[in-house]
């Protein structure tokens, strides 16, 4: 199993079952995840292993404490406790390996999507504008301030028009590019969800890729692959390339 397939949401899910810390129903649903998927029941064996590497590093320390109290009880006696403590190592040196590999991991995995998110994401160009009637001057105002990266002013216009025109896919769109672009991803994906589900909507690629970019800046790969695979747009294509 690769411990880079292991999401922050998994990994904090599987420590708080590991330390019985799930109510009775979390744990009745986790057990039959655990039955039911070879996959998440490798992963958990993974984090169990380390766990109990750092149990037994602790162990350790305790034993090492209780063997320098004791007297020395002659030549055999001292060759048992030689073995015994190589052994002990052996163990744990074992023990450090899948730590260190597994702290490594974790850490290059989310150095490599912040990576690639950087390298992918660059905000959406916004629409032309051109004034087609009084109605829509707020609307193409709040582009100009957009494309000028005057992000809050813009966000400030589109979410008041959002209000009254709640089912607006455009303006849901838009708000979630100034977020985004406005580096506030968290908050981006609803309004790309909200577009991501609506199959009539002309920005419904766009808001998929942005969607999965999100995901990956959350360090949630497994999301962004599956977001990702349902946009049409060649960057979408070219990013899931590159996260294989």
């Amino acid at each position: 199993m690769d411990l880079n397939d292991i999401s922050q949401e998994e990994l904090e899910r599987i420590e708080a079952y590991l330390n019985h810390m799930l109510s009775e129903d979390e744990v009745v649903a986790f057990e039959k995840r655990l039955k039911n998927d070879n996959t998440f029941s490798e992963k958990v064996e993974d984090i169990k292993k380390t766990i109990t590497g750092i149990e037994t590093q602790a162990l350790k320390e305790q034993l090492d404490s209780f063997h320098d109290q004791l007297p020395s009880a002659g030549k055999n006696s001292t060759t048992f406790g030689k073995k015994l403590r190589h052994l002990q190592w052996r163990r744990i040196a074992a023990a450090a390996v899948v730590i260190i590999a597994a702290g490594s991991l974790w850490f290059f995995n989310m150095n490599a999507n912040e990576d690639l998110y950087n390298e992918f994401y660059s905000p959406d160009p916004g629409l032309p504008t051109t004034m087609s009637s009084n109605d829509s001057y707020e609307f193409y105002n709040a582009m100009v301030s957009y494309k000028r990266g005057e992000y809050e002013e813009a966000l400030k216009i589109w979410k008041n028009q959002l209000d009254i025109k709640a089912d607006n896919d455009t303006l849901t769109y838009f708000v979630g590019s100034a977020l985004m672009a406005n580096q506030q991803e968290n908050q981006a994906i609803s309004y790309f969800q909200n577009v991501a589900t609506q199959d009539k909507s002309v920005f419904k690629s766009d808001a998929l890729y942005y969607l999965g970019l999100a995901y990956l800046k959350n360090d949630q790969k497994e999301k962004a692959i599956e977001t990702l695979k349902q946009s049409k747009m060649p960057e979408a294509k070219d990013l899931l390339e590159n996260l294989k």
